[in-house]
């Protein structure tokens, strides 16, 4: 009997072993053109000690080992071996989610999702609705930000990883999957969604109040941001707009292409961007297109916080470089280098730098970072401060007041904060930014907090001052400002 049980332990290990082989064979002979230090006898020997090795450990380990795990350990610990943060391997479930993100839409039920990383009898890890995307399924089947899904087919969700989640709600464009919902604490109710083609809302926009000022707001760089972009400026220009503002803070990136593509409504000639690499498929240098511009002649503000990255930081170079746009906010978070993603054969995948890029004064902000031509930050918490913030979000007091007070105004938003503030010494603005926050998980979240945003108040400021030009003349390139 144990004869047998080691032979089918062993036999498990060949899908591993053989999918591990084919991805080291296909990186040799891709590598094999670029390098003629590695020959196919070091390949051969190479492949040799990683097969002992995982036979070893599979039939001499104190424990048994799923050869998944050994599988997943030494991709991850190839990768890893460069030492590049931005270079890993990805799970199939990962991979799946990248290509979701960056292809911009897959089939599902349309519902941005949020799930506890723990699980307590007290608190079950049900999965929070934080914002249904418009003319999705699940938005025009009612749910609301705030509600719970306590059950997807009859699974509850307490018990399953976000991952899992993921893939019951995603899946085949028309089959449909069941969610049982409960709003506040006691309604509770069943909704059947039919999965459709969901498009990732990477662009919100519309203009800022009583002003005619355009605000667009990016949040990630996917294959539809682009044509999202040009939309957002088709509205404006009905409504003769004066101003443009371009909020980048926490995006962390994206499609370089989708970057270039942006920037090119904006620049009439010259350079976006140009990336390098010592692998020649990898070089390359993207021109604006010499045609009239999405927009002219008005005052262009760039909003960047440290968050901000990638083609986030592609966009806001080529911007700033080219004398278009001001920039406002907080040095941005310094990634300049160029990814790929690549399949591997068992639906895994991996992201791996291949080059880097360099902005149109050429230069390179990886580790750097863009500053603003116009510095704002928020203050620092005191340590009396952070206790309090603390202290008043583990209370659940806002929660409790929301909850008997859906449809607060911003008169009863003011009222309540000055209650909160005799007891918690936070500034009172910085309450209310907390109120509205849980308000908005139960309605459609604002584009904007003009109430508490003073970076977006100082980019208006920027437009409103009507001395942009004087303003663009004494901004600096990147290159001008590295040198300092």
């Amino acid at each position: 009997m144990n004869v047998i049980k080691k032979f089918l332990r062993l036999a498990r290990v060949f899908p591993a072993l053989f999918l591990f082989s084919v991805f080291a064979s296909q990186c040799f002979s891709e590598s094999k053109s670029l390098s003629s230090d590695v020959d196919a006898s070091r390949q051969r020997e190479f492949l040799k000690v990683i097969n002992q090795l995982y036979y070893f450990i599979q039939q001499n380990y104190v424990d048994d080992v799923d050869p998944e795990v050994l599988y997943e350990g030494a991709l991850k610990g190839m990768i890893g071996a460069l030492d590049d943060p931005y270079s890993f391997y990805m799970p199939q479930s990962e991979w799946r989610s990248l290509t979701d993100i960056t292809v911009g839409n897959f089939g599902g039920v349309g519902l941005s999702i949020t799930k506890p990383p723990v699980s307590t009898e007290e608190k079950p890890a049900y999965v929070e609705v934080a914002e249904p995307i418009e003319n999705t399924p699940g938005a025009k089947a009612g749910i609301q930000s705030g509600d719970l899904i306590i059950a997807i087919d009859g699974v509850d969700t307490s018990t399953i990883t976000m991952d899992e989640v993921l893939s019951m709600l995603r899946g085949t464009v028309g089959e449909s999957v069941t969610v049982k919902i409960r709003r506040r604490k006691t309604i509770e109710f069943e909704k059947t969604l039919v999965r459709a083609v969901i498009q990732s809302p990477s662009v919100k926009y519309g203009f800022i109040q009583n002003e005619k000022i355009g605000y667009i707001r990016l949040t990630e760089f996917s294959v539809n941001t682009a044509a999202k972009v040009q939309e957002a400026l088709d509205s404006f220009k009905e409504s003769s707009f004066k101003g443009l503002i371009i909020d980048l803070r926490n995006n962390g990136g994206g499609l370089l292409d989708s970057a270039v593509n942006i920037a090119d409504k904006f620049i009439d000639d010259g350079i976006i961007v140009s990336t390098k690499s010592r692998l020649p498929q990898e070089n390359a240098v993207y021109y604006a297109m010499k045609k009239k511009t999405a927009v002219r002649g008005i005052p262009i503000v760039v909003l960047i916080n440290r968050a901000s990255a990638s083609a986030s930081e592609i966009l806001t170079g080529a911007l700033k470089d080219s004398k278009i746009a001001y920039v406002v906010g907080e040095k941005s978070f310094g990634k300049g280098s160029v990814q790929v993603p690549r399949p591997l054969v068992n639906n895994d995948g991996f992201k791996i730098t291949v080059a880097k890029y360099y902005s149109p004064s050429d230069v390179n902000i990886d580790k750097i970072g863009i500053k603003p031509d116009l510095e704002v930050l928020y203050p620092e918490f005191t340590e009396e401060e952070q206790n309090d913030w603390h202290a008043l979000e583990e209370s659940g007091a806002i929660a409790a007041y929301v909850d008997e007070h859906p449809n607060m105004t911003e008169a009863d938003i003011s009222a309540y904060a000055k209650i909160l503030r005799k007891k918690y010494k936070l500034e009172e603005r910085l309450i209310r930014k907390m109120v509205r926050n849980e308000l908005d998980r139960t309605r459609s979240p604002r584009l904007y907090d003009l109430d508490y945003d003073t970076q977006l108040n100082a980019a208006i400021d920027v437009i409103r001052k009507g001395n942009f030009a004087q303003l663009m003349s004494s901004a600096k390139t990147l290159k001008e400002q590295q040198e300092q």
